[in-house]
């Protein structure tokens, strides 16, 4: 392709077009919320106000090493340099209703349009939820390298659940078994970002809330995750070793409004490439997920429905109303 020219199903609308919608001046910085914090407390209150105001935070010092993470980085990497062919051995058939899979279309996109990106989606916990036939065989150490990951990455989610529950004057326990227990899915996903000769143009990942209860994410170094708030777009910096944490709608609707699913999208490189790794905590299909009955009185009434996770999965790719 020549420079600075793209297709056009690729140029998304004025009102999305990132080199007019973002803004420049002071910009408001996502809270960073140290989780080592010996203060239980204060980490509790940290994480509240920053779910509740924003939607997202980043946290350090949260336990994984520096090593497990560069390892997941490194392989995925390799992964989406393989050829295209190689990629493609991991392609979902289009019939298929599982999320799973290199390159899949996610949800109907409004218009035709197109996102600048390409992805690969495979759950990496419960081992009852995992189907290795979408894990890459190449490089070698890529299965170790997620089995590690995975590992740490339990204690984080279960601290972040815990505390969101205390936050809400419940048990510990009670968001982590409202979203399935010990059956709660984490569906890893890796988005590859090329560089494109018109990042003013297109976006990586179109304006969207996450349907999970919460993401967890690792950013490589190239800026890209925005964050929309007072009505405009702002970047998220990238903090080394940090991970952003992200609210989704499964957490709203639990907490009947007090947790916000934080409205983001991702813009892309002129000369590198971005690439990042969320992985999705997401209840089983058959979970039926709503307001938690202790939450709601006659002075707060339920503001959303409570329905099965898969439906409201059906709804929203589909963009019929919940």
């Amino acid at each position: 392709m020549s420079a600075g020219i793209i297709p056009p199903e690729f140029i998304r609308s004025e009102k999305e077009q990132p080199a007019i919608t973002t803004f420049h001046g002071y910009i408001p910085q996502v809270p960073t919320i140290d989780l080592s914090d010996p203060d239980e407390e204060k980490l509790t209150r940290l994480i509240v106000e920053a779910s509740s105001e924003w939607g997202m935070f980043q946290i350090v010092n949260h336990g994984i090493p520096s090593d497990v993470i560069s390892n997941l980085q490194k392989v995925g990497k390799e992964f989406f340099e393989l050829p295209q062919e190689e990629k493609e051995l991991y392609a979902k058939s289009p019939d298929s209703k599982s999320i799973q899979g290199y390159g899949s279309k996610l949800q109907k996109e409004v218009e035709g349009k197109k996102a600048w990106v390409d992805h690969l989606f495979h759950n990496i916990w419960p081992p009852p939820a995992i189907d290795y036939q979408f894990w890459p065989k190449k490089p070698p150490t890529y299965r170790a390298a997620n089995e590690e990951y995975a590992k740490w990455l339990q204690g984080v989610a279960d601290k972040l659940f815990g505390r969101l529950s205390l936050g809400l004057g419940l048990g510990e326990g009670t968001l982590k078994e409202s979203v399935g227990g010990d059956e709660l899915l984490y569906l890893l996903k890796i988005n590859y970002y090329p560089p494109c000769p018109r990042p003013d143009l297109a976006l990586g990942v179109v304006a969207h809330t996450d349907m999970s209860a919460i993401t967890i994410l690792i950013p490589n170094e190239v800026q890209g995750l925005q964050v929309f708030r007072d009505d405009h777009w702002f970047d998220v910096k990238y903090i080394s070793n940090a991970l952003v944490i992200h609210v989704g709608d499964q957490l709203e609707i639990l907490s009947n409004g007090k947790y916000k699913a934080v409205l983001h999208r991702t813009t892309v490189n002129k000369e590198k490439t971005r690439m990042s790794w969320p992985v999705f905590l997401e209840p089983p299909s058959d979970q039926v997920v709503g307001p938690l009955p202790q939450l709601v009185n006659e002075e707060n009434p339920a503001r959303y429905k409570t329905k099965k996770y898969s439906d409201y999965v059906y709804c929203k790719l589909n963009k019929i109303p919940q």
